[in-house]
């Protein structure tokens, strides 16, 4: 007769998970001694290295009972069937870790290359992350619902970011965001926009995306997409 403890080292397990075993069904409790210790048999200890091994070899605990005393027809059948359980799961795991992949690749997980490297761009021109979350959600649905205008308006940003004078625009306009809504900044600010757009053609202009919708969402998925001193620029431009 033997404890717990020897039960345990024997069998190459914790005590822990002797008692676990026990909680579950798989290993039968005896009674106390009376001395108040548990006393365990050989056959005890056979049954352990049983589970053990099942329960190493991947074999759910749910199952182990079933196959501690089966014939070899009956466990053969049992693993195949585990067997294919396991692939299916590694399977899915592969799955998962190649998502993960595609997460660490940041906004490219959600827009196009093309776009991908504008925003990139942004960055290295120093926009706030801010603006480039809004770009991002911007683009992300104008390549879902007119995936052909996108294509044009992103290939003539591309060519934007590149111009001086449109890149200091577009920084003082991420600059002009957190600014007072009297800034007198501001009007210079517009003057400057307007008379930029108005000297030049935009490709993108002469193919507007007429979605109501569209526009709906922008604005629902991005409640910060303005501030009082966006508002009031907007209404300078207008004016």
């Amino acid at each position: 007769m033997i404890t717990i403890g020897k039960l345990a080292e024997y069998a190459g397990v914790t005590i822990k998970a002797v008692r676990h075993y026990h909680q579950r069904g798989l290993l039968a409790e005896p009674d106390r001694d009376s001395s108040g210790y548990r006393r365990y048999t050989a056959q005890d200890a056979i049954d352990l290295i049983k589970i053990r091994t099942l329960a190493e070899a991947g074999v759910p605990l749910a199952r182990i009972k079933d196959l501690i005393d089966a014939d070899q027809d009956t466990l053969a059948t049992a693993i195949t069937e585990i067997d294919r359980d396991l692939r299916d799961r590694i399977a899915r795991l592969r799955q998962t870790r190649g998502q993960l992949t595609q997460l660490r690749g940041g906004d490219r997980l959600f827009v196009s290359p093309e776009v991908a490297d504008y925003l990139d761009g942004l960055r290295e021109l120093g926009i706030s992350e801010r603006h480039i979350r809004m770009e991002r959600d911007g683009w992300i649905l104008m390549q879902t619902v007119s995936p052909e205008d996108a294509a044009v308006w992103i290939t003539e940003k591309c060519e934007l970011i590149t111009n001086p004078e449109f890149r200091a625009l577009i920084l003082e306009h991420d600059a002009a965001y957190d600014w007072s809504p009297d800034d007198p900044r501001l009007p210079a600010l517009a003057d400057r926009t307007r008379n930029w757009f108005a000297n030049r053609r935009s490709r993108s202009e002469a193919n507007p995306v007429h979605n109501a919708a569209v526009a709906r969402l922008a604005a629902q998925s991005q409640p910060g997409a303005s501030s009082p001193a966006w508002d009031r620029l907007a209404q300078l431009m207008q004016g």
